[in-house]
């Protein structure tokens, strides 16, 4: 089927053109650099903002207001002193299946870097969402996650000590905590809740994933439980907002 460029699958409605018509400079500018990058292999570099002014008689203020919101919607990436075209976005199924899985089903290589795995008491509000006692000895396990060596997102995971003695001494953290669970523990999950929100990263979080404040992030809480419906695991999740986009299969409940 034939669509109307602005209409096609995926576009967004009459491309971004206000009713009224006029359209902002730095607007006309995205959407002619966009057609450059359409044209362009990952990896290959943009030309640099003096050119792109030349090209389209604009300020270089103009080009850098374009260039940044390709940088934020994930279409371009800064690379040493410059911008490149930016890869497809890692697609991660709302599903209990783990981040590792996500990942390598398209064909990407995930990794793990470990910030910090502590022990300390369980406090009120956790233990309300865990199933714990206030007190109880609780792990938390900090982790920057990794799609091809590239930082991607920041995973913090809140377990009691009680279900995993020994995280600290039997698990390599840069493995999948979910494989780990089955086939060391055979410990299985039953269901979870998920919430997602738009945030921005703390400065902290900002600099354990290497992006800017000012990325926006998609926020993921995750509470699971077992086959027998107790409370497993609380999961906090920062994704790169440029880098990710999540994806679930809806069925017709009736």
């Amino acid at each position: 089927m034939d669509y109307p460029n602005d209409q096609a699958p995926g576009a967004p409605v009459r491309s971004g053109i206000p009713e009224h018509g006029r359209i902002p400079k730095y607007y006309a500018v995205k959407a002619r650099v966009s057609a450059l990058v359409d044209e362009s292999a990952e990896g290959d570099p943009l030309p640099t903002e003096r050119d792109l002014a030349l090209r389209f008689a604009v300020s270089r203020e103009t080009v850098r207001q374009a260039l940044r919101e390709l940088l934020l919607e994930g279409r371009l990436r800064r690379q040493g002193r410059g911008t490149v075209v930016a890869g497809p976005k890692l697609e991660q199924p709302l599903s209990l299946a783990s981040y590792t899985e996500g990942v390598r089903r398209q064909g990407r290589r995930p990794g793990r870097n470990l910030i910090g795995l502590d022990r300390f008491p369980c406090s009120a509000a956790l233990a309300a969402e865990i199933g714990a006692s206030v007190g109880e000895p609780v792990w938390h396990m900090e982790r920057v996650l990794l799609a091809d060596d590239e930082r991607v997102g920041l995973e913090s995971t809140y377990v009691t000590v009680a279900r995993v003695p020994r995280l600290d001494a039997d698990f390599d953290p840069d493995s999948s905590f979910y494989a780990y669970l089955r086939e060391r523990l055979s410990i299985a999950f039953g269901d979870a809740d998920e919430r997602i929100e738009t945030v921005l990263a703390t400065p902290r979080e900002a600099l354990l994933i290497g992006t800017p404040p000012a990325l926006p992030m998609l926020l993921l809480h995750r509470l699971s439980r077992d086959p027998d419906g107790s409370p497993l695991e609380r999961v906090r999740t920062l994704y790169r907002g440029d880098r990710f986009s999540f994806t679930t299969h809806l069925g017709n409940g009736g």
